[in-house]
């Protein structure tokens, strides 16, 4: 089962330029592509979760409580909060 990943609209964009320079073949969305600025961080966990795919995401103030709420009544493939 190959990973799609899902940029939130935090994430420096130079992450992910570089990451699909280095392996073009990995599945990863950008925020743009998604229509993710200016969403609540509820509605872009459940857009990613729709999707099956992993955020990613700088925010590590509000993201880690909003995503344990998420996840008390729905499924998701996870955040990966990068520093």
């Amino acid at each position: 089962m190959k990973v799609g990943f899902q940029a939130d609209a935090d994430l420096d964009q130079t992450i992910v330029t570089a990451i699909l320079r280095r392996e073009p073949e990995v599945d990863f969305q950008t925020a743009s592509g998604a229509s993710l600025a200016g969403l609540h961080d509820l509605e872009v966990l459940s857009m990613a979760a729709r999707d099956g795919r992993l955020l990613v995401s700088h925010d590590n103030g509000t993201m880690p409580r909003h995503f344990s709420t998420f996840i008390l009544t729905q499924t998701s493939a996870g955040v990966l909060i990068v520093p």
